[in-house]
C-alpha cells in the first residue's frame, strides 16, 4: 500500500510499515529525526495529501486539544490558536483518502467532531507506560491488544502496572517524569513520538 503518516517527524510508524513492505512516507513540517529523510516530505501536509495514498495515519497537533491544556483554553479561544486546531483536524479528517486513522489525546474533539472509535493504552501493547490515546477510525478496524489479550473473552487479563516517580513534590508517570529535566522543546517532541509496540501493531494490523 501507500501509506501516508501525517504530521510525523520521529518515522517511528513509517518505518513500521516500511518494514512490512509497504511504500509508507512520513510528512512534517520539521525534519524528520527517524534517520530516513528519503521518506520523509517536509512541508505541508495538504501540499502531499492528494497523491494517491491508500492509507493515512494521522498525528495532528494536539497542544490547542488536548484536555492537559485546558488551563489556557481560554485564552487559546480568545486569540483563536484553538480554533486553528480544530480546522486542522477537521480537515485531515475529510481528507479523499479511503482509510484514515487519526490519533490525538483525551481532549475537546470527542465532543466538536464525534467521539472515538477506540481509546489505546501503551500497555495494551506491550509497554509499562499509560497514555491514554483516542483512534478515529474510517474504514479500518479497532486495533486488537497485542499484548495480555484473552483472545476467548476479548479483554486485557494481565495488565502491566503503571510506574510512577516523584518529580519535585508531584507524583508522576515515569516515562513522563524522565522527560522535565530535557529543554522544552525537545520534551514536547518525545512525549508526543508514538510508542513502538503501538506503531507495530498499526502496520501489523492495518497494513495486512
Amino acid at each position: 500500500m501507500k501509506v501516508l503518516i501525517a504530521c510525523e517527524e520521529s518515522q517511528t510508524v513509517c518505518k513500521a510499515f516500511r518494514a512490512k513492505g509497504h511504500e509508507a512516507f512520513s510528512c512534517d513540517i520539521q525534519p524528520c529525526s527517524g534517520g530516513h529523510p528519503e521518506w520523509h516530505f517536509q512541508q505541508d501536509v495538504f501540499e502531499v495529501i492528494n497523491m494517491g495514498w491508500d492509507l493515512m495515519i494521522a498525528f495532528p497537533p494536539c497542544t490547542h486539544l488536548a484536555v492537559s491544556g485546558a488551563a489556557w483554553f481560554e485564552q487559546k479561544r480568545k486569540d483563536g490558536r484553538q480554533q486553528e486546531g480544530i480546522n486542522f483536524f477537521i480537515k485531515i479528517a475529510e481528507s479523499n483518502i479511503q482509510k484514515i486513522a487519526i490519533e490525538n489525546p483525551i481532549g475537546i474533539m470527542s465532543n466538536i467532531y464525534r467521539k472515538p472509535d477506540q481509546i489505546i493504552q501503551p500497555y495494551y501493547f506491550g509497554h509499562k507506560e499509560s497514555k491514554a490515546t483516542c483512534l478515529w477510525l474510517k474504514n479500518l478496524s479497532p486495533l486488537f491488544h497485542s499484548k495480555n489479550i484473552d483472545l476467548f473473552c476479548n479483554r486485557i487479563t494481565h495488565v502491566e502496572p503503571e510506574e510512577f516517580k516523584m518529580y519535585g513534590k508531584t507524583r508522576m508517570q515515569s516515562w513522563y517524569a524522565d522527560l522535565w529535566g530535557k529543554p522544552q522543546a525537545e520534551r514536547s517532541k518525545l512525549r508526543s513520538k508514538t510508542f513502538q509496540g503501538i506503531a507495530n501493531a498499526m502496520a501489523e494490523q492495518w497494513g495486512s
